[in-house]
């Protein structure tokens, strides 16, 4: 859903808002039409009250029972729930059959419901009775659904049936389609664009930092969310993307103050108390950690997208204090899980050499060669372990043959260069170590970044380590 925040923000609708809670404070109901029912439902929605906008919508059916608003709003509701059932049951309250909101509805009942093909084959029949003067607005109401559902293919079928236009309507879309398709940079680019309309907007600020995250662009993120958090400094969007990209450029005490402040808003929610967790392990801190990483795991709900990486953190933790048995159970807990096992075999291996338990290492990590059919980046996952338990000497013989491998069954994969650089820079290797470094600069060079920039001072960008290591070493010379 949409969320009209410029509408939200004027004086027409701040009018309406005063006068309802008016009437309510003092315990009246006022007489007033659906539309501005709904609007406050989706207001007091929007703003986390659920409590309020129940007692708004539920107004809104006493005074309108058979209204099409009102009932789409319970029916939507009951969808998030997945209580198709229910959803139904308001739809059938609805009285006007022929309101396109009415379609639409039980479009999206069929999305919910997994049915997509179903859902596009009843839009374009209904599209076949729309009026032409109003097609274009039914094909970008369509284009919506679908983008609310995560359905960003369709939604990009349905735009490239508009004709299109300079609207901030059509851009917002058009961003939000190209960001759920992975076309970050473009997303970014009209999200630019319209913020240079809107530069108040949060929404927009926020949906931009989203991009430039998803984009690697973790700096650029970072000052989209500070100005986010200028306009609203409790938005908890905001707060969480900038703790995010602080987290991914490795400044874990300004990241863990940040997710604090989410979690204060957030209290309930289990991502902002993992990610907490995250930073303090990053910091050597893992007493802390077990206890915020443990409210985390009470807070999480059986289908939390954030289980699995909540168990991964805890194993992680346990296996820093030398609690070897209570990792493993950590890491058994996600067999039932759906997630990448592999990736969870690896974490095994890593937490048992960490422990010195090298030959149970190895059989985890052999099992993990083979389930994943000798596939090169977890072969890299397992070398770059070797090198986090300093196993410098063997993590660089690895990689050698690794690259013999690679060479000649995945000639286009080129991760790996940065960490033998930073084994031959640890073994005094100095001329493989500038081959290496090279050859990472050239090919991975976010790669680079992410593995070598303890080697340089701080905010170096990519294109001056090889001059600047090459100064570095004539100077040592």
């Amino acid at each position: 859903m949409k969320i009209d925040e410029e509408y939200f923000n004027s004086e027409e609708f701040q009018e309406i808002l005063e006068n309802y809670e008016a009437s309510i404070n003092v315990g009246s109901n006022p007489f007033m039409d659906a539309d501005d029912l709904v609007d406050l439902a989706d207001y007091y929605s929007w703003q986390g009250d659920d409590d309020k906008a129940e007692q708004a919508i539920d107004y809104a059916l006493e005074l309108y029972p058979g209204s099409t608003l009102p009932n789409v709003f319970k029916a939507r509701k009951a969808l998030a729930e997945e209580d198709y059932a229910e959803a139904e049951f308001y739809a059938d309250e609805i009285e006007n059959r022929d309101d396109p909101d009415y379609h639409y509805l039980l479009a999206e009942i069929m999305i919910a419901e997994g049915d997509v093909e179903k859902a596009d084959e009843y839009l374009r029949e209904y599209g076949k009775h729309v009026e032409p003067d109003e097609y274009e607005d039914y094909v970008r109401d369509c284009a919506n659904l679908y983008i609310d559902y995560g359905e960003s293919e369709k939604s990009y079928e349905w735009m490239m049936r508009s004709r299109g236009d300079e609207s901030d309507d059509f851009k917002e879309l058009m961003a939000r389609t190209l960001f759920g398709l992975g076309k970050y940079k473009d997303s970014e680019r009209i999200f630019n664009e319209l913020i240079d309309h809107h530069p108040y907007s949060k929404q927009y600020w926020n949906a931009l930092a989203s991009a430039q995250l998803m984009n690697e662009d973790y700096s650029n993120a970072i000052t989209s969310s500070e100005f986010a958090i200028a306009i609203d400094p409790e938005d908890s969007d905001a707060l969480s993307q900038k703790a995010s990209g602080l987290l991914r450029l490795g400044n874990y005490e300004e990241a863990l103050k940040y997710y604090r402040k989410y979690c204060e808003l957030e209290p309930d929610d289990e991502f902002g108390f993992l990610h907490q967790g995250v930073c303090l392990v990053n910091l050597g801190r893992n007493d802390e950690a077990l206890t915020t990483l443990r409210t985390a795991l009470a807070l999480a709900p059986d289908d939390s997208p954030f289980l699995v990486q909540i168990y991964q953190e805890l194993a992680f933790c346990y296996g820093a204090l030398h609690q070897v048995a209570q990792a493993m159970q950590m890491l058994d807990k996600t067999e039932t899980l759906s997630c990448d096992h592999v990736d969870m075999l690896v974490v095994r291996g890593h937490i048992l050499l960490q422990n010195q338990q090298v030959h149970k290492a190895e059989e985890a990590f052999k099992m993990a060669i083979m389930k994943s059919d000798h596939a090169p980046s977890v072969l890299l996952r397992i070398i770059v372990s070797l090198y986090d338990n300093r196993y410098i000497q063997a993590c660089y013989e690895m990689l050698l043959r690794f690259f013999e491998m690679v060479h000649e069954y995945y000639p286009d994969y080129h991760s790996g260069n940065a960490y033998m650089a930073l084994c031959c820079y640890d073994l005094g290797r100095v001329d493989e170590f500038m081959k290496y470094l090279r050859l990472a600069v050239a090919n991975d060079p976010q790669e680079a970044q992410g593995v070598l920039a303890c080697l340089f001072p701080e905010g170096t960008p990519v294109s001056d380590y090889i001059p600047y290591m090459e100064q570095r070493l004539q100077n040592i010379s």
